[in-house]
């Protein structure tokens, strides 16, 4: 979360109230507006906040226009009532509220069945606030492990972990503030993602793991997982180095079991030690839910499971923070029960069936050329053909807002920073009528924007406030 800075109180402004919000008495409530940056003294009716929140928040874009995002926007109603009954539950106080503490045991129960663990009654897990908190966990756990098999070693020696230069920025924020050194495998030409070999030379004796994305936010792909896990194995026959794997699956975990079962990426995979994914993104619950799990209580070193005496009960726990509602875990067992692996199955399907028929309109316009196609995550990114030369993507993305449309536009990381794409991300909620009034949108800026002299955008990097 961004800090946000303080507003000086010099030429403070004022919310600017109607009278009509006020009680019977228009003028009941008035006598004084509110400030904005610090505590009105006195109280106001419920119905006046109410109004003055509303109406400020009238000025956010439309979350379901929102193509920039992963996270759920749309829940069904009884969803919804179920949030707002276990909104007061603490989470954390799994002796006060037990039953949501038991829906959170099957969601993880059943997220390890899904996940082909070696036994599932074996495996352990927790849920987390979002993927970010997931993947901290897992790497501190990945650090500890390591630290323990080189104990005559640490700390003189600085661990490291491998990655993609493609990877959310949680992992960046993880070994910053975990002391590990972060080692990039960059992009070249056409990949986009990890190479498993260039990942498997830059492990050595300090290496703690290596991460594979099960859907990069860059562009929606698959990073081979197999592949990396096999370069692995071959690494460690040559040199003894038993390196292992976490597959931060924030959006493909929850894809991948139900529309690419032959592909194996999961526990399956005896280097894989743990995964990650965000309920609340193809998990379709509403922010913020994620989920860790490792394949076996061996992975998840004892040491760092807290069991403390709270409210009465003894209550283990792995997490970076502490109280929070149980909500979001209900809804995701909600979301569980109601669909099973078939509502799964439609549901995703569907979402990838609206990303690849929009990937080929947009390929049929032929300003474009894409880079993915929505065939593994429903996500397809694309830049503009060589040709082109009046506009930018950056362009593209600050017309498309003209009309509601939360399109990203966005430079790719080292090897490819001469590569700015737009990212369409399809959602469960966006179907097939919204895709197709964003196509004639689209279709409908191309005369105008042909007609520059030159892409407008001098700041590319102020062009969009989408960040991965």
């Amino acid at each position: 979360m961004p800090f946000s800075e303080g507003t000086p109180r010099t030429g403070e402004r004022r919310l600017s109230v109607n009278p009509f919000y006020g009680p019977a008495n228009p003028l009941g409530d008035m006598a004084e507006a509110p400030p904005t940056h610090r505590l009105p003294d006195p109280p106001m009716a419920p119905a006046t906040a109410h109004q003055l929140v509303r109406d400020e928040l009238m000025l956010d874009g439309n979350a379901r226009l929102n193509l920039a995002t992963f996270v759920t926007t749309w829940m069904e109603p009884e969803a919804g009532v179920l949030m707002a009954e276990c909104r007061d539950k603490n989470m954390i106080d799994k002796d006060e509220y037990p039953r949501t503490a038991e829906l959170e045991r099957r969601c993880v129960a059943m997220l390890a069945d899904l996940w082909n663990a070696p036994d599932p009654a074996t495996a352990v897990g927790c849920s987390t606030t979002g993927s970010s908190e997931a993947c901290m966990l897992a790497g501190m756990a990945l650090k500890r492990r390591w630290a323990q098999r080189n104990a005559d070693r640490y700390p003189a020696a600085r661990p490291n972990l491998v990655m993609g230069v493609n990877v959310q920025v949680c992992w960046e924020k993880f070994c910053n503030f975990w002391e590990v050194e972060a080692r990039l495998v960059p992009m070249e030409g056409e990949r986009f993602h990890l190479d498993p070999q260039a990942a498997a030379e830059l492990c050595d004796e300090n290496t703690i793991g290596v991460v594979g994305i099960l859907g990069s936010t860059f562009d929606g792909s698959y990073e081979p997982i197999a592949d990396l896990c096999a370069a692995l194995d071959g690494l460690q026959e040559r040199t003894g180095l038993d390196v292992p794997v976490h597959v931060d699956g924030a959006s493909g975990a929850m894809v991948a079991p139900f529309l690419d079962e032959d592909l194996v990426w999961d526990f399956r995979l005896p280097r894989v030690a743990s995964i990650n994914t965000s309920g609340h993104k193809y998990g379709l619950v509403y922010p913020g839910v994620g989920w860790a799990l490792w394949r076996d209580a061996e992975a998840l070193p004892e040491e760092l499971v807290f069991r403390v005496n709270y409210l009465g009960g003894d209550m283990p726990t792995f997490a970076l923070n502490f109280s929070r509602p149980g909500a979001q875990v209900v809804a995701q067992y909600y979301t569980f029960l109601r669909l099973g692996r078939q509502g799964y199955r439609a549901v995703q399907q569907a979402a990838r069936d609206v990303a690849t028929e929009l990937a080929g309109r947009v390929e049929a316009l032929g300003d474009f050329r894409l880079l993915t196609r929505g065939d593994e995550l429903p996500v397809f990114a694309f830049t503009t053909a060589p040709d082109v030369t009046a506009y930018d993507v950056f362009d593209v993305s600050r017309r498309l807002r003209e009309s509601g449309w939360l399109v990203p536009a966005y430079t790719f990381p080292a090897n490819r920073e001469d590569l700015s794409v737009l990212r369409v991300v399809c959602r469960n909620g966006f179907s097939a009528d919204l895709a197709e009034l964003l196509a004639q949108d689209l279709e409908r800026l191309l005369p105008d924007l042909r007609r520059q002299q030159r892409p407008l955008t001098e700041d590319r990097g102020a062009a969009t406030s989408f960040h991965h």
